[in-house]
């Protein structure tokens, strides 16, 4: 019987750079990315090796805030069972944005989990986003990692923080977890 890797996931509001990290941190361009908030409709999963541990890192769609998607409640759906099933939780945040009501409804639920978290500021190469990353600390997480998913800042010192946290030794092989079957989106858009 072959055990699973250990589970990252990420999860965040919709936008805040989750399919970015997703990406610099598996070394892939599975996850889209653009500037339309609702894009990732989909749990994307790849298997990261890294110099300290092996893990499979899920990608979810914006699960908090309020959406005008007919397929919200499916992304929402996927991305609850997906943190149901999480060894380890990075919540992203938009540093650009700065903290907003919507992030605490995120800290709410993780919180609830019990499990290994870890929260991350997305976008710090942007100026704005560096002087609105000490509100976040009011959230009470240590450490609070800063990011920039898209320039790989601080990335490396996220990877370390996961290994940290993951459960039990070394295990190759995929992982068990197995999502509900996803809708396909209309109109051929992102998934």
């Amino acid at each position: 019987m072959s055990r699973r890797l250990p589970l990252v996931v990420l999860v965040g509001r919709p936008n805040v750079g989750k399919s970015t990290l997703f990406n610099r941190m598996t070394g892939t361009r599975r996850a889209i990315v653009t500037s339309v908030p609702g894009t990732t409709r989909d749990v994307l999963e790849q298997v990261v090796s890294g110099d300290q541990r092996d893990f499979t890192l899920l990608d979810t769609g914006g699960m908090f805030g309020a959406s005008d998607d007919p397929l919200h409640e499916l992304v929402v759906e996927r991305g609850r069972f997906a943190l149901d099933q999480a060894d380890v939780v990075v919540m992203v945040f938009d540093g650009e944005q700065g903290l907003v009501p919507g992030d605490h409804e995120i800290v709410q639920r993780v919180r609830a989990l019990n499990v290994p978290t870890i929260a991350v500021v997305n976008k710090v190469d942007v100026r704005r986003a560096r002087d609105s990353a000490m509100q976040f600390y009011e959230l009470g997480f240590e450490p609070l990692i800063e990011v920039s998913a898209e320039h790989a800042t601080g990335v490396g010192d996220l990877l370390d923080e996961i290994a940290k946290r993951l459960p039990g030794e070394r295990t190759p092989g995929r992982p068990e977890v197995v999502p509900p079957p996803a809708a396909p989106p209309e109109g051929g858009g992102a998934r």
